[in-house]
Formats: C-alpha cells, structure tokens, sequence
C-alpha cells in the first residue's frame, strides 16, 4: 500500500499564497485510488495519470481490504479498481466502498471481456467498466465520464454486446426450435449432471443424450459443451 503525498511549495511564499495555491491546486485535480494486485500496473498507472494535469493519484493498494480502508480515510473522487483482487475481491470491495465512501465514484477494470463482469461491477455500484486492453486515452476518457456522474463501458465490451445482441436473436428463433427432450436435457445440464447421469435419468442411452446435446448446439448457433454452459448460466430463461 502506497500513500502519495500532495505539492510541496517553497517556503519563502507568504503564507496566504501557499493556502490558496494548494486549495485551488487540489480542486482541479481529481483524486485517484488505484487497486489492482500487480505492483508493476499500480507504478505505471500511477505515473500516467499523475503526467496529466488533471489527475492526482492519492493512493495505490494491492487488497480490496486495503481499497475500502483507504477509500475510508482519503475519499478519493475515483478508485480504480481491479475484479481480481486478493481477498476481498473487487465486485465486494466495490460494494463496501459504495457503504463507506459514497462520494467515491468507482471504475472497474479487468482483463475479463465478458460482459457479465462489467453488469456484476456495475450492479454493485460501479459507474463504469474498462478491460485491460484499453488505450491510455480511453481510460482518461473513462474516468473524466464517471468523475462527471456518466456511466462508461469501453468499446470492447459495447463491441462484443452488439455482436451478442446480434447472435441473440439468431439463439431466440433457436429457442424457440427447441424440443420438449431438449428442453429437459438443457435443465440436466444446467444442474450440472453428465451425459450418463441424463441417460440414466431420462431412460435413454448416453448415445441419444449426446446427439440432442448435438442437435442443441446446432440450434441455438454455439461452438461447443463450454459455449452451451455458459449461455445457460447466463441465460434469464426458465428451463425447469
């Protein structure tokens, strides 16, 4: 955990000068918690954004204990805060920050392209999500929109919901060719149950299990057994 000290300014000032210098220093800088558990992406982060003139990194962490400790006592306008964060995590931690420091807005960053992380942070209080794959300009771009009260989702993740939105509707006519049989197995796996399990439940043969897995896949337009899952677990369907 690293603390940044503020300005340092020169002795030989009057003493108002100094006051007023540092007051209006300090309200056009927005303050910066940076967590994330690699020490090498704090530094470089931290040296980034404290280049701009806009920004002041107050703090660095490598626990999301540490991030809400710190978000506590120093109140930063924006934490930057990693998903994948020892201990508590950065979804958790995003919560207890949101309890603790109200005014900080937060800033999820994560090398998960997966929209899903982005909807967990930002129904944990999260006002924005970036991956890690983001140029420099994006982040400030990210942090400007958030610190102004904007939700902001980078254009990977809004790249890969158009495509999901498209591939969707492409799944819903899938759906809806789905049959009664498929519909069950899809309810087995969704449990967590094998082929065999299936099989043994349903009275039929691993064979005929396998084929209606086929035939699934081929309907609803996924690659594979992992694509099915997924789609499963983040379905909002009802499959019994």
């Amino acid at each position: 955990m690293k603390i940044r000290t503020g300005l340092h300014f020169s002795s030989k000032l009057p003493r108002l000068v100094i006051v007023s210098v540092a007051k209006n220093e300090h309200m056009e800088k927005i303050t910066i918690l940076i967590a994330d558990d690699h020490t090498l992406v704090r530094e470089t982060w931290s040296l980034i954004l404290n280049s701009d003139p806009r920004f002041h990194v107050v703090a660095e962490c490598g626990t999301g204990e540490e991030a809400v400790e710190l978000s506590k006592n120093l109140r930063p306008a924006i934490v930057i805060m990693d998903i994948n964060l020892p201990g508590i995590n950065g979804i958790e931690a995003t919560n207890l920050i949101r309890k603790y420091s109200p005014g900080s807005r937060i800033l999820g960053v994560s090398l998960h392209t997966q929209p899903t992380y982005a909807r967990k942070m930002m129904q944990k209080g999260a006002m924005g999500y970036v991956t890690k794959n983001s140029s420099k300009e994006e982040m400030f771009k990210a942090i400007i929109e958030v610190y102004n009260g904007k939700k902001y989702v980078c254009e990977e993740i809004k790249n890969i919901l158009s495509e999901q939105v498209i591939s969707g509707e492409d799944q819903q006519s899938g759906l809806n060719a789905l049959s009664q049989r498929e519909i069950e197995i899809i309810a087995f796996i969704r449990k967590g149950h094998s082929s065999k399990e299936i099989a043994d439940a349903l009275n039929i043969s691993v064979k005929t299990v396998e084929v209606h897995r086929y035939n699934i896949l081929k309907k609803l337009h996924l690659k594979n057994a992992a694509a099915l899952v997924n789609f499963i677990n983040n379905s909002q369907l009802d499959f019994g």
